[in-house]
């Protein structure tokens, strides 16, 4: 059997996010946690919800990504030092984000 993973408890998981500072900043979710009605003065608890989210945005540009690679367009890579950069263009994050139930269209003006 493999070794077992010493459980958290809720209280010791909130106290680690004192120290842990997120990709989106508090400020940004604070205002949309107060915008749909969520008052808190806990930065904890801003964090809290700030990693589903990370999540979220994590996985449609993973799932973009991988959307480049299949299209295997060599317009939207760049030879960097070293290897390959991609670049996160509409035509990618169009499908990635159809695939969670958003739909994106270009504005006229660019059609």
């Amino acid at each position: 059997m493999g070794t077992a993973v010493p459980e958290l408890s809720l209280v010791e998981f909130c106290t680690q996010l004192d120290d842990y500072t997120p990709t989106i900043p508090d400020a940004v979710n604070s205002h949309y946690l107060q915008t749909s009605g969520f008052n808190t003065d806990d930065p904890r608890i801003v964090r809290l919800v700030s990693l589903p989210a990370q999540k979220f945005i994590s996985d449609i540009v993973n799932d973009a990504l991988q959307h480049c690679k299949m299209r295997g367009s060599s317009q939207n890579t760049r030879k960097g030092t070293k290897g390959n950069v991609f670049v996160l263009t509409l035509e990618d994050l169009t499908p990635a984000l159809a695939e969670y139930g958003i739909n994106l269209k270009k504005p006229l003006y660019f059609t």
